[in-house]
């Protein structure tokens, strides 16, 4: 049985005990690479590389990353969209967000495009909130999430397919904290959204980068 510390968890066999827990990138040698299905919004592809002396092949989604937007008003109120989901069957509560899919477009102009798209929305205080991949077993999709305050209305957007029965709501962020913590919504650039902004705000938005902060870790900045 392992060794339990005085906390009752399994004691830590790294030296690195005590210090900062980081992701780190590591790029094992890929030897082989090929796009094993072209969708219209996104591809499979299949890599084979060399990891801990064996070859190893991996099918993953190949994805452009996306951005989503935690817009907060001057009363402690978090901008919700609802809309419908096909592959969960669901209309989810969420965020405003959107890919990455704008040849030459920075994740925060993506990240302003989307909040005017989405929401009829423009903010003045632009942050990175948090960071995160989707699913990193089976997708290259990163997301960062802004935190945008100073906020003010604007001209409708003529919005199409899904996004055309969009439902809008303004919700104090304890209640969506809630909500989270209840389970009664699903959405991951939400449920981080608000959870990160509570912490934050808990720090007096300490934890907040610029806007404009490098992101190392999202693929197309790996070239």
């Amino acid at each position: 049985m392992p060794e339990l510390t005085s906390a009752g968890s399994p004691a830590a066999e790294s030296s690195g005990t005590g210090s900062p827990i980081e992701d780190d990138l590591e790029f094992a040698p890929v030897s082989e690479s090929e796009l094993a299905f072209e969708g219209k919004v996104w591809n499979v592809r299949r890599d084979r590389f060399g990891y801990n002396d064996s070859s190893i092949v991996r099918e993953y989604v190949e994805h452009t990353g996306a951005v989503a937007v935690l817009a907060l008003d001057d009363q402690g109120r978090v901008l919700l969209i609802k809309q419908y989901r096909h592959p969960v069957r669901v209309r989810d509560w969420e965020i405003p967000a959107g890919l990455l899919d704008v040849e030459g477009e920075d994740a925060l102009a993506a990240a302003q495009r989307e909040l005017a798209e989405e929401a009829d929305v423009q903010a003045s205080q632009w942050s990175v909130l948090t960071d995160f991949y989707t699913s990193p077993g089976g997708s290259s999709e990163a997301i960062r999430i802004y935190l945008a305050r100073g906020l003010s209305g604007l001209d409708a957007f003529d919005r199409t397919e899904e996004e055309a029965d969009i439902e809008l709501r303004w919700v104090p962020l304890d209640e969506c904290v809630d909500a989270a913590l209840a389970r009664r919504i699903q959405n991951p650039s939400l449920l981080l959204g608000v959870l990160a902004a509570q912490a934050s705000k808990a720090r007096d938005w300490s934890t907040l980068a610029p806007a404009d902060a490098p992101w190392p870790r999202h693929p197309s900045n790996w070239r």
